[in-house]
């Protein structure tokens, strides 16, 4: 397994890797026996994500090795379709994968999700419309959202102080 960090606007990006896949995302400090290096996949995540950065990026094109329960699995899949600049609440993706009781267990897998930013957990908010928890804090969260709609500070009502 390799793993290599970059540095990008809401702070340092960690990148793991393992037999040719993206295995995952992360602002959590480097974790684990892994080797040092910066590989091809890695530079293509890092060239994708600034693009994202800079607004030129809506999707992302990685081979991904989702590792989680058939649960999380399903959830992660969800956030993938979810269109870049909008939001869907926990509820909604719960009924998207057609159990519509699992509300707390769709947060739980949105916590669980390996892949920061590429697997889109950020765009999941509480039904009350208010922005929730987001394993890189509510901040970043906040900033993601503002990105995706163009506009800074769109999303400051949303958020709970």
């Amino acid at each position: 397994m390799y793993a290599f960090t970059y540095q990008t606007p809401i702070g340092e990006l960690v990148l793991y890797e393992e037999n040719g896949f993206l295995i995952g995302v992360t602002t959590e400090p480097l974790q684990g026996n892994v080797e040092i290096k910066e590989t091809g996949l890695m530079k293509e995540t890092y060239r994708q994500l600034e693009e994202y950065f800079a607004g030129k990026r809506k999707v992302f094109d990685l081979p991904l090795d989702m590792r989680g329960t058939t649960f999380q699995k399903q959830v992660w899949m969800a956030l993938q379709q979810i269109p870049y600049g909008e939001t869907r609440s926990y509820k909604q993706i719960a009924e998207a994968i057609g159990n519509s009781k699992a509300v707390r267990a769709v947060g739980m897998a949105n916590h669980e999700n390996p892949f920061i930013i590429i697997v889109p957990c950020h765009r999941v908010i509480g039904t009350n419309g208010k922005l929730t928890g987001y394993a890189a804090g509510l901040d970043i969260k906040r900033y993601l959202l503002n990105l995706e709609k163009g506009e800074k500070g769109l999303f400051d009502d949303l958020f709970d102080e």
